[in-house]
């Protein structure tokens, strides 16, 4: 990592700057806030409160995409608490030993990288099911619940969409998983459970696993009818129904499912590439399902 220390003690920068170094780090120093605002690509920025006439806004403005930490000889309100309210991370208190440095550091780095993959699943997840249309109340919902549907990502959308209403974690489990039994016993009551697969539940194993999840906010996915339990079912089909018949599709209901779900994802060239077919036979089922592209 790139990373910037602002210290007028110049004994004290270095000695930080050697330790990081030898960890394989980039270290810059400089001794003032108007110098250390002059370059922004830092992933790491070591801010001292104790210069004496220094304005730290402008710091902690200008590097509010790094990873700001404090390092301060007492606390009161202008070394700490108004720097960390302006953006800065964290703070640690000297004389402090270097290990608890890099602890600090690397601690936000993760967390850091957590949250861009958060936020990227997050996206993804929106794109995902953007084409599902959920119309379900979650504040009525009770836990658990059964999800019967034969088109995996209408299940996905529900119980993702239930965590998110409830802003609960959400713990994902398939029942493939030789484990997975043990797993959701070790998993905490306030969190919901996404179980997938229940189908391949023996029927014998089937009163066993609704005692397990009795307690749990558990959200259980099947791709088949489920009629032997007390809790609530709820049915979801999926549009066109062309994944609930149960059965081999009919090439032509497979070829009209995926110009109406895809024409609008890629251009015609490629569409037809993808069906084996020719752009002529693309416009001709087209105008066979009565099927109007969107421009």
């Amino acid at each position: 990592m790139k990373i910037l220390i602002i210290e007028n003690e110049i004994y004290l920068a270095q000695s930080i700057a050697t330790k990081l170094g030898e960890l394989g780090h980039i270290c810059e120093m400089c001794t003032s806030t108007k110098d250390a605002i002059k370059s922004t690509n830092y992933d790491v920025v070591l801010l001292s409160t104790n210069i004496n006439g220094q304005d730290f806004s402008p710091v902690i403005e200008t590097f509010k995409k790094s990873i700001i930490i404090l390092m301060v000889s007492y606390i009161s309100n202008d070394t700490v608490s108004k720097p960390l309210s302006a953006g800065a991370k964290d703070y640690i208190l000297k004389p402090f030993m270097i290990e608890e440095l890099i602890r600090k550091i690397d601690h936000y780095q993760d967390y850091e990288k957590l949250k861009k993959r958060n936020e990227a699943y997050e996206k993804y997840l929106a794109h995902t099911f953007s084409t599902l249309e959920s119309g379900h109340n979650h504040d009525t919902i009770e836990l658990p619940i059964f999800i019967s549907t034969s088109f995996q990502k209408h299940a996905d959308a529900f119980a993702f969409a239930h965590a998110n209403k409830n802003n609960l974690p959400i713990h994902f489990v398939t029942l493939t998983n030789p484990k997975a039994m043990s797993e959701i016993d070790s998993l905490p009551q306030n969190c919901i459970i996404y179980i997938i697969d229940f189908q391949t539940i023996k029927k014998s194993d089937r009163k066993a696993f609704y005692e397990k999840i009795a307690d749990k906010q558990a959200i259980v996915a099947s791709s088949e009818k489920v009629e032997d339990t007390d809790y609530t079912v709820l049915e979801i089909k999926s549009e066109n129904n062309v994944f609930d018949q149960g059965d081999i599709l009919p090439i032509e209901d497979y070829v009209k499912f995926i110009v109406l779900n895809y024409q609008n994802k890629f251009p015609d060239t490629e569409l037809s590439k993808k069906l084996g077919i020719s752009r002529k036979s693309l416009w001709e089922k087209r105008k066979k399902y009565d099927i109007v592209k969107k421009k």
